[in-house]
């Protein structure tokens, strides 16, 4: 511990993370340098920045990393069409391997020894900000406190916080948050509480970000989404950046009671957890991404992202983001969007994403002369379909024959 005279913590200025802080000058006598990072949870981070300085924190920075987060992350996942186990849109995985990068990008710009994560040595998340640390900084320190303290329950901390006059803001409220939360532009998570029971349906006042399908208007939205490469560029005609995209999405499907997921996934750990999730635009965008592919990516090419998909969102959801696997497949799936231009028109409605229109200008290989069911003019010669089918069914004849021997 003596070895560490300064260390660059993530900090969110949370009843853990202040915790963390002040146990952090005790049991090491460092100096601590914080890192808040906005990156769309929809909460003030500048009220982290009082209570670092009031703990004695000389070296504060809060940074608006909403763009950075959209933009470089979020879209380059979705341009995989990217589910962990066939139901989860990587909401908190995502968001790591960016708070990783910057906390080591601190640490040299500071001279800092080490850096902290509040993650408890149960989840994922310790995995993810360490993978990301130790590839980046192969000499970095990290320091993971909910492995070394004895502050293992809610109690504890609670009593922590008390003797060492560390405000906690749901206390002076006079209610316990039930929840375990995480939230950025692309979802909020819970976990913990009720939800600790995989048989016990969330209760309704738990959603932060959407109405309830049966509450959603009786009229559907209507929206066109605009892509570039891959990329959604503009909503409704009207140009925006990555993260612009993401709030007004997140909005329109909030409105409309889009997004909602109830999960009991596989952590990397090896237990099983259930979560609950809410991803409006994660759940609008992957839908519209898929039917401008529909229509703009040959079928071996969309066929192999799909074989290779799981794979990637394994590395993504594991932590694996900084890893030359990933960034491999990353190259691939970039190349593949070359083409994926055009327009997509979307109906959102009590609870659902239906695609109602598909287009592009530039890149459609949907020929309407050889799909129609109508008089094509000889663009497309049936009785090829013969010879195709028989020698597609050549090997299982010959099996047939040899079975019949």
């Amino acid at each position: 511990m003596s070895a560490i005279k300064k260390v660059v913590l993530a900090y969110s200025g949370g009843l853990d993370t202040s915790i963390i802080l002040k146990w952090l000058q005790d049991m090491y006598g460092c100096e601590v340098v914080t890192f808040t990072a906005d990156i769309g949870q929809g909460e003030e981070v500048e009220p982290a920045r009082a209570k670092a300085q009031a703990m004695g924190v000389k070296e504060i920075f809060i940074e608006d990393l909403r763009e950075d987060f959209a933009r470089d992350y979020v879209y380059p996942m979705f341009r995989a069409n990217t589910i962990y186990e066939g139901e989860y849109l990587l909401g908190t995985s995502i968001a790591r391997p960016l708070i990783a990068k910057r906390l080591v990008e601190i640490a040299k710009k500071t001279g800092a020894d080490a850096v902290a994560h509040g993650a408890t040595g149960k989840g994922n998340d310790q995995v993810r900000f360490e993978l990301g640390a130790y590839a980046l900084n192969p000499n970095i320190k990290v320091i993971a406190p909910w492995r070394e303290w004895d502050l293992n329950s809610r109690e504890k901390l609670m009593q922590y916080a008390e003797q060492h006059n560390i405000p906690v803001d749901f206390k002076k409220q006079g209610k316990k948050s039930p929840y375990s939360m995480d939230a950025n532009l692309l979802h909020i998570s819970y976990e913990g509480g009720v939800l600790e029971d995989p048989w016990a349906e969330p209760e309704e006042d738990m959603w932060r970000w959407s109405v309830s399908p049966e509450k959603a208007p009786d009229k559907p939205t209507y929206i066109e989404l605009a892509f570039a490469r891959g990329d959604i560029t503009a909503i409704d005609g009207k140009s925006m950046t990555p993260a612009q995209v993401m709030a007004k999405l997140n909005t329109l499907g909030g409105q409309n009671g889009i997004g909602r997921a109830d999960i009991v996934e596989n952590r990397y750990v090896g237990m099983k957890s259930r979560g609950a999730y809410e991803t409006p635009a994660g759940t609008i965008m992957i839908k519209a991404h898929r039917a401008i592919e529909s229509i703009t990516l040959d079928r071996e090419v969309a066929h192999l992202k799909d074989d290779l998909m799981p794979r990637y969102a394994s590395l993504i959801y594991n932590g694996y983001w900084w890893s030359p696997e990933r960034r491999m497949l990353q190259e691939m799936i970039d190349a593949s969007q070359e083409t994926v231009n055009g327009v997509v028109r979307l109906k959102l409605y009590k609870g659902g994403v239906s695609v109602v229109g598909r287009k592009s200008e530039t890149d459609s290989l949907f020929d309407a002369n050889i799909a129609t069911f109508e008089d094509d003019a000889g663009a497309y010669n049936q009785k090829d379909a013969e010879g195709f089918i028989k020698l597609n069914a050549l090997r299982m004849r010959i099996a047939a024959m040899r079975r019949h021997k």
